[in-house]
């Protein structure tokens, strides 16, 4: 018999705020969190606005030895997960560590460490480099260091799926303690790209908005729609193994019952335009789950203000749900935050938990004008008190990578 799997800790730092409660009154409230890149020079850059995360002291946080040895996304995903294990509750000498795991992502890795080693070595020489260019800059060393912090001992990874990254992090996770190989696990991702390389390659790719008003940059499932919003930050939940967490009494936010993951085998970076791959995804999931589409009351939407995937996400709820895909409520948290990349899918799935546990339903901000392509109840505007029971959350990256979780209220 497959075992439950609940979360018991949350942790972010994002555009919105460096806690949950900050970042969760910030969707309450509707707030954007986009402003102007203070970053980089964007003088030669066609893009001026980011989700940037805002009065971060990683040094007062991490130490500042520490943080000197950490890319910005490696201390973002630490700051996270130090919230979310003391969100928790648990105690370690209490814990068998070999069934502790981690499996923290993020999608590029350190690329801000990168970009300034990289000119450092062309002005002064290669000699010059830092002996922690390599730590430093690899993906996997968000997982390693929290590991390393709260001697999880178990399985240590880190999931590469551009922006499906966090969430296939999380569902990789959950079935890691659901087929019994763990009892504990902190799950999430991080990134943080707002440099000259994200933010230059990004803009030419004709990926990113160009918008100067911030309100009508990130504007998910608007006929305006003209790219997304780069954004930072990182989110890392605790999951546990249900008896586990009913023994040692610890709050549970919601239990994580389902996880799909496929590939559109498609295109490198546009989704099937029928949606059909993240439409099986999601039915992915929710077979996984064992319950039929009508009980799903909300979505979390990968929603990222681009016309093929706001477009082919609607065509896809449509495929998985049928009729009721006119009866649920589905709104992108990317209106407020911006795209974070391999860290929007933790950072999402905790705004998903946080709607399940208070019945409320995040709104997609800043949506104006209507388009036929996206008609579905996409909560404009203003969020709304709900009752709702079960809830899915999507994220979808580039190489046609799919991913999906069900979450239910307990």
């Amino acid at each position: 018999m497959k075992r439950r799997v609940v979360i018991t800790g949350l942790g972010t730092v994002n555009p919105l705020g460096n806690s949950v409660a900050e970042s969760w009154a910030g969707v309450r409230e509707g707030r954007c969190g986009i402003d102007e890149i203070t970053q980089i020079d964007t003088t030669d850059l066609p893009v001026k606005l980011a989700a940037e995360v805002k009065d971060f002291q990683a040094e007062e946080i991490l130490g500042r030895k520490e943080a000197r040895r950490m890319d910005r996304y490696t201390q973002l995903a630490m700051a996270a997960a130090m919230e979310a294990f003391e969100d928790s509750g648990l105690q370690m000498e209490q814990e068998n560590k070999d069934r502790c795991a981690v499996i923290i992502s993020s999608g590029i890795g350190g690329l801000n460490t990168i970009e300034a080693e990289h000119t450092k070595a062309m002005e002064k020489g290669a000699k010059f480099i830092s002996p922690f260019f390599i730590p430093m800059t690899i993906a996997n060393m968000a997982a390693g260091q929290i590991a390393i912090r709260y001697g999880f001992q178990g399985m240590c990874s880190c999931v590469v799926t551009a922006c499906a990254s966090s969430t296939n992090a999380i569902g990789d996770a959950f079935r890691h303690i659901r087929d019994g190989y763990a009892e504990v696990a902190m799950a999430g991702g991080a990134e943080s790209c707002v440099d000259l390389m994200g933010v230059g390659g990004f803009a030419s790719l004709k990926a990113l908005s160009t918008a100067t008003d911030k309100t009508r940059a990130s504007i998910p499932f608007d006929a305006e729609r003209g790219g997304f919003v780069l954004g930072e930050g990182g989110g890392v939940l605790v999951l546990e193994e249900y008896e586990h967490a009913k023994a040692r009494g610890a709050k549970i936010y919601a239990e994580l019952m389902g996880y799909g993951a496929n590939c559109d085998a498609h295109h490198i970076t546009a989704p099937l335009e029928d949606g059909s791959g993240a439409a099986k995804c999601m039915k992915l999931a929710m077979e996984d789950a064992q319950i039929d589409p009508s009980r799903v009351d909300y979505i979390n939407a990968h929603g990222t203000s681009t016309h093929l995937n706001d477009a082919g996400e609607t065509k896809a709820v449509h495929a998985a749900f049928g009729a009721h895909a006119q009866e649920l409520m589905i709104s992108s948290t990317k209106s407020m935050t911006g795209h974070l990349l391999g860290g929007s899918g933790a950072v999402e799935a905790i705004f998903t938990v946080k709607a399940l546990q208070e019945g409320f339903v995040p709104a997609t901000i800043g949506y104006r004008t209507p388009d036929p392509e996206c008609d579905l109840d996409i909560v404009p505007n203003l969020g709304r008190d709900a009752a709702i029971k079960v809830a899915m959350s999507n994220s979808f990256g580039f190489g046609g990578h799919n991913a999906s979780l069900v979450f239910a209220a307990l």
